[in-house]
């Protein structure tokens, strides 16, 4: 278990992170997630004792990191950095020792890992020659290979076409059905809603939302319409009835005008197109997202939460 404790990161008169308070436990996917410049990625270098914080309290399990602790720590970081003369299964094998994992037991997950990610043939060739996808795989199996119990992951999923990338959250989530602590930062809010057990929601530093993530979602009310179709819509043809529309690549998020009924919509969706699913649900949580951190951006300040739909 991970806690933090009103921890605080100042630099200068710029508040990075700013009194937050969070608990991350064994078996969740945790998420941090935040627009660009929220705090994220310098929350988790406190965390790792990569910098200091300037107050507050970092628990690893009720204590304080060490050094040796450290090397239970598996980091994916957001800058991207492998050695690009040397071959990929050297470069993973050492990585692996700077965490004193067992030679022969890391060069097996290595083995296993490369086979899983398609990297296999590559194990032998320089890290220049990965293209940017494979080497972000590259990066989480060197933050993997000395089997971490705690995972900090900052935005891993960039680069990624959509296969690697659900092959990497099917990854993430099986090793957090294995007891990993995997505390997870990112301000793709789409892929935060299909991995995520908990978030944390931070806006200039400073805590807007956290939750388990179906608590979140039911306390924004059932007010979304999820949709899929064939044909084309816009809003101009929904007058009355839609507030707003998001639209995703195979799908739409229609959020319902005051007084607009989801049976009303149905029926001027099926008048106008061919509709293929149609659901009634909580607001995404990148409608959720962008509520509250679009009303702080305007307003100057982050925007705790509050009344939901005030």
């Amino acid at each position: 278990m991970i806690e933090l404790r009103n921890v605080r990161k100042h630099y200068g008169d710029v508040k990075a992170v700013d009194g937050v308070s969070f608990t991350a436990r064994p078996g969740e996917v945790f998420g941090l997630i935040g627009p660009n410049g929220a705090g994220k990625s310098t929350t988790i270098k406190m965390i790792m004792n990569i910098l200091a914080p300037d107050a507050g309290e970092i628990l690893f399990d009720g204590k304080r990191l060490g050094r040796r602790m450290k090397d239970a720590i598996g980091y994916l970081p957001e800058e991207r950095g492998l050695y690009k003369k040397v071959k990929l299964g050297e470069m993973l094998a050492y990585l692996a020792s700077l965490k004193n994992a067992h030679a022969g037991e890391a060069a097996r997950r290595i083995d296993r890992w490369l086979a899983r990610f398609d990297l296999a043939e590559w194990k032998n060739r320089r890290c220049e020659d990965l293209s940017k996808g494979m080497g972000q795989k590259a990066q989480f199996i060197a933050a993997v290979a000395h089997d971490p119990p705690y995972l900090f992951l900052d935005e891993p999923f960039a680069g990624l076409d959509p296969v690697a990338t659900d092959l990497l959250r099917e990854t993430v989530l099986e090793m957090g059905r294995e007891g990993k602590t995997i505390l997870f930062s990112t301000h793709n809010m789409e892929v935060a809603e299909r991995i995520c057990s908990r978030i944390f929601l931070i806006d200039h530093g400073r805590e807007v939302l956290s939750g388990a993530m179906d608590e979140v979602k039911a306390r924004y009310g059932r007010n979304a319409v999820l949709a899929e179709f064939d044909g084309e819509l816009s809003l101009a043809g929904l007058s009355g009835l839609a507030a707003n529309i998001i639209r995703y690549p195979r799908y739409v998020e229609i959020e319902l005008a005051p007084g607009a009924s989801s049976q009303e919509l149905l029926k001027a969706l099926v008048a106008r197109v061919a509709v293929r699913r149609f659901e009634v649900a909580s607001p995404s949580l990148h409608k959720i997202f962008v509520q509250l951190v679009g009303r702080g951006r305007r307003e100057g300040t982050p925007s705790r939460e509050g009344t939901p739909n005030e």
